[in-house]
This record gives structure tokens, sequence and C-alpha cells, in this order.
């Protein structure tokens, strides 16, 4: 038997396998084995760990879910106030100041002028 790769998860319709062998394990009264791992008890044990480690999951993912929309909004709000600050900036003391540039805007006298482009004549 290959090395198990547990690093991996299962997949939904395996897991959902077990769990009709576990119900199906349970309708038979003789079951009997001196394995500890497939004792009857273990696999119940083993059943109810994984149901609770699967809820603790799902309520750390909607943690995790809501913790990440709180702070992509904060982002946006953070974003704004700086354009905002940036406006202020710029009408308070002109697009060309060194405050401007002090904020991250270029100056006006430092951007490069349009150019006309020569027309291309077409051979034909």
């Amino acid at each position: 038997m290959p090395a198990q790769n547990t690093t991996r998860r299962l997949p939904p319709q395996l897991i959902s396998q077990d769990i009709t062998s576990l119900h199906g394990l349970q309708t038979i009264s003789t079951y009997n084995t001196t394995r500890a791992d497939a004792s009857a008890a273990n696999l119940q044990q083993a059943y109810q760990a994984m149901l609770a480690q699967q809820q603790a999951e799902t309520e750390k993912l909607t943690l995790y879910r809501a913790a990440a929309d709180t702070a992509r909004l904060a982002e946006w709000e953070f974003h704004n106030a700086v354009l905002a600050m940036k406006e202020v900036v710029r009408g308070q003391y002109g697009s060309d100041s060194e405050q401007a540039q002090a904020v991250g805007l270029k100056k006006k006298s430092e951007r490069k002028r349009p150019s006309r482009k020569k027309p291309v004549n077409v051979a034909s």
C-alpha cells in the first residue's frame, strides 16, 4: 500500500462513503475485533472528532471571510481618504506646487507635452 498523503483533503464523496460504511457497521450487532483502531468505539470517536473539527473549520472560515470583507472595506475607505486629501492639496496649493509633489502628485510643469506624430507614407 502506498504511503498516504495527509496534506491533501479527502474528496467529499469518499468521506460520504465512509460515513455510510460507519452507519452500516452500526447495524451489525456481532461485530467484534481485536484491532483497537477498527473498534466500533474508536470509529464513533473518530467520527465525532471529525464532525467537531469540520464545524470548527466552518466557523473559522466564516470569521475569516468577515474579517477579509472588513479589511477590504477599510482599504477602500483609506484609499478614498487619500484621494480626497490629494484633491485638497491640489486645490489649496496648486497643481504645480512642492506640496502636491510631496503627496505623490506630478507637478504640472514636469508633465511631458504631447507631440505630433509624423504621418507615415504608405507606398502602394
